[in-house]
């Protein structure tokens, strides 16, 4: 069997072959599914590895149509780039590497989305960048109303139009605002169209219903999770849930020397802040459900702050998702939080 390594880019891509004769074929290509026909399609079956990327998965469906067994490896393990000297790097250098990975088998394979959980993942990216405009131009309209000694009440995000519509504003300052309120209006349309979507992809989804039980977790944050995780079985225990967030401390440990730095903010970082807004929302709210954790929180903020707290709430709220998914259950609010090892979380900014 040849084993290919390609390292894919936007516009083009860098292949190698390492042939079963031994004999090494290096070609660049335009990143296209007709050029990758063109090149692989009447090649023997072959084991391809290519990186993870926003291209690599539907790289790895043509590959796999053209009937090569593609690997997508995780680029951030160390081995796979072994063989590739670190003082020169190249596209070609990178897809040699990719190929002497495939031949010696030093990679580790990356989690490919099922299409229902990246249909998913793909209308919450969307709901994201709408909220994420939306909250841009309401900062945007505090300022300059600020600048005219004008201060908008608080309140929802929801309702900052009307709350500006109610405000009696100067004639001028009234129409610079006015382009800014107009797309705000349209905003929250699609952002209503989008949770109406949302809220009905969770309706039929037996997993969100479940998550949906442990208190402030909506139906965005418990779609959101499921989207995230996916195959649950791909996690041993809650803690590789919480490394794979990115909610845990970073480690500089040689030694004697045991040293914990900021958490590591690996992974998903649209979940992670859905989970910190969960961990604010159980300490502000203090929902009756959710009273043991809210006294287990305010016991690590009593000790070490109120952003650890957050953060180790955060981290607690992923480990109780992740069980629930693991067990088939719902959230039982008898249970007690296992015991307090926040300590070794770092003074990090929920921000």
């Amino acid at each position: 069997m040849d084993h290919i390594g390609i390292d894919v880019h936007k516009k083009d891509s860098q292949i190698c072959i390492l042939a079963e004769g031994g004999e090494l074929i290096e070609q660049r290509i335009r990143t296209e599914p007709e050029r990758f026909a063109a090149v692989l399609g009447d090649r023997p079956r072959a084991r391809i590895v290519i990186e993870a990327s926003t291209d690599s998965e539907w790289v790895a469906r043509c590959l796999e149509a053209l009937g090569h067994e593609v690997i997508v490896a995780d680029p951030n393990f160390p081995p796979m780039y072994a063989t590739r000297t670190r003082k020169v790097k190249t596209d070609r250098r990178d897809a040699r590497a990719l190929a002497d990975a495939c031949l010696l088998g030093a990679y580790r394979r990356a989690h490919r989305l099922s299409d229902a959980q990246r249909h998913v993942r793909g209308r919450l990216t969307v709901r994201d960048a709408i909220v994420r405009t939306r909250t841009r131009y309401i900062s945007l309209i505090r300022a300059l109303l600020r600048q005219q000694g004008s201060r908008v009440p608080s309140g929802s995000a929801e309702a900052f139009v009307h709350r500006v519509a109610t405000m009696t504003l100067p004639g001028r300052l009234l129409s610079t605002i006015a382009p800014l309120l107009a797309i705000m209006r349209h905003l929250n349309a699609q952002l209503a169209y989008s949770d109406q979507t949302i809220e009905q992809l969770a309706a039929h989804d037996v997993r969100v219903q479940r998550l949906r039980t442990v208190p402030s977790v909506g139906p965005v944050t418990a779609t959101a999770f499921v989207a995230t995780i996916d195959d649950v079985r791909r996690f041993r225990r809650a803690h590789e849930v919480e490394a794979y967030l990115g909610l845990v401390p970073r480690e500089f440990s040689s030694g004697e020397s045991q040293r914990r730095g900021h958490i590591t903010k690996a992974g998903h970082a649209h979940m992670r802040w859905l989970l910190i807004q969960v961990a604010v929302s159980i300490l502000r709210r203090r929902p009756p459900q959710a009273e043991a954790l809210h006294a287990w929180a305010l016991h690590i903020a009593a000790r070490r702050g109120k952003h650890i707290a957050v953060v180790a709430l955060a981290r607690r709220v992923a480990g109780i998702l992740y069980a629930l998914l693991r067990d088939g259950t719902t959230f039982d609010p008898r249970r007690s939080p296992r015991p307090v090892v926040a300590a070794m979380l770092p003074a990090e900014a929920i921000g």
